[in-house]
């Protein structure tokens, strides 16, 4: 019973570190990501698209600069309270939480390289990061929509 338990405990081990791995052995930024045109009013914003879990754990780590108007917008399959830190990740963003339809839940500053939690104040579908700052320079808030393709107004 111990040998079988060891095995199994050893392939699990495995199968967490491959799945990890990708994030982990990333040193440079991923660069070449799908990219959307967003607005938040009468700006408007270059993103990357994060839409698989390796892209969404890799996020913007490694990149030493962005330009003003770029971010990475992260989508999830379903709405839920989405966590974000900022290990390995060099510039200091603010990350909007938003819901389904665009609408801005909440905006967290984010320290680089920490591992404090920022976190949705309810469950959103997307996660847009932006160079810190770049939300309050333009007057963007919660409750505000942001408008473009992956955003859905319900009726």
């Amino acid at each position: 019973m111990n040998r079988l338990m060891n095995r199994l405990l050893n392939r699990l081990s495995c199968l967490l570190l491959l799945c990890a791995s990708t994030a982990w052995a990333q040193e440079s930024p991923q660069l070449h990501l799908p990219r959307v045109g967003l607005s938040a009013g009468m700006h408007l914003i270059n993103a990357q698209v994060a839409a698989t879990p390796e892209q969404r754990a890799i996020g913007l780590m490694f990149r030493a600069e962005m330009p003003t108007s770029e971010g990475m917008l992260f989508v999830f399959e379903q709405a839920s309270v989405q966590c974000f830190w900022m290990k390995n990740t060099l510039l200091p963003l603010t990350a909007a939480f938003v819901a389904e339809d665009g609408t801005i839940v909440n905006l967290a500053d984010m320290k680089p390289r920490s591992l404090d939690s920022h976190c949705a104040t309810q469950p959103v579908r997307y996660v847009l990061e932006m160079n810190q700052g770049w939300f309050a320079k333009r007057g963007i808030q919660a409750g505000q929509r942001l408008a473009g393709p992956p955003f859905t107004v319900r009726k």
